[in-house]
């Protein structure tokens, strides 16, 4: 589900995943790629990209979870969205700095889990960035949304949730939600340049963040699931 590459002090994942949908078994596989590289190699800096042609992610894998809502097992969906807090949570206090390489479609959980990059760049001729849960029937958690707030500009965030508009790689980068956006055939190697530049050290890049993302840290830590509990979900 996932391929790891390391280069001097940059360590490149390959999402492999097809849509690079959210279930339990490829969430765990992003927290070992993440432990791995972090105790295993000496990298500084990661750089995250879709080996999807069109799709950086889809999101929540909808084919898992909606039998795990409609038989009413609430103990697993409870544990599958503190898992996915789990990842967006290890990214956000990563000791290594994190960029994302969004070449393609970005949407739902898959435009929040670029949120918890430091650093994102978009394709500039293909792709959305999207958030389309108002019509999922799906709301985003207090995690959910302090990642969002922490990147989308507070009129652009509420114009998303509430009408699930679909941005363009322009759009977002006029927005500073990516700092870049260029055509596919050059993406990688754009967001690899920037992302070997940054030779950082782990203890302060760690320590930067766990000051920087406090409130988001915070919000991911609440355990608060009312609207799995409730039953009112029309996924």
């Amino acid at each position: 589900m996932i391929d790891l590459k390391i280069d001097d002090n940059l360590a490149i994942i390959r999402l492999d995943n097809g849509e690079n949908r959210f279930n339990p078994d490829f969430l765990q596989a992003i927290l070992d790629v993440l432990d791995e590289i972090e105790n295993d190699t000496r990298a500084t800096t990661i750089l995250v990209y879709s080996g999807h042609e069109k799709i950086f992610s889809n999101g929540l894998d909808l084919d898992w979870l909606v039998p795990v809502l409609q038989r009413n097992d609430l103990q697993t969906a409870k544990a599958f969205f503190y898992r996915l807090n789990q990842v967006f949570k290890r990214l956000v206090t990563y000791p290594l700095v994190t960029v994302a390489a969004i070449n393609g479609h970005a949407f739902a959980g898959g435009a929040i889990f670029c949120c918890a990059f430091d650093f994102r760049f978009m394709r500039s001729d293909r792709g959305y960035f999207c958030l389309p849960e108002v019509d999922l029937g799906i709301p985003f958690l207090p995690g959910m949304n302090a990642l969002l707030a922490s990147v989308v500009p507070p009129h652009l965030l509420r114009l998303m949730q509430y009408t699930g508009v679909r941005l363009t790689g322009r759009q977002c980068a006029e927005n500073n939600i990516v700092i870049q956006t260029c055509p596919r055939e050059r993406l990688l190697d754009t967001a690899l340049e920037f992302a070997k530049g940054l030779e950082k050290k782990r203890a302060i890049v760690k320590e930067l963040k766990l000051r920087l993302n406090r409130p988001i840290i915070h919000a991911l830590d609440v355990e608060d699931v009312p609207y799995i509990e409730s039953g009112n979900y029309n996924i």
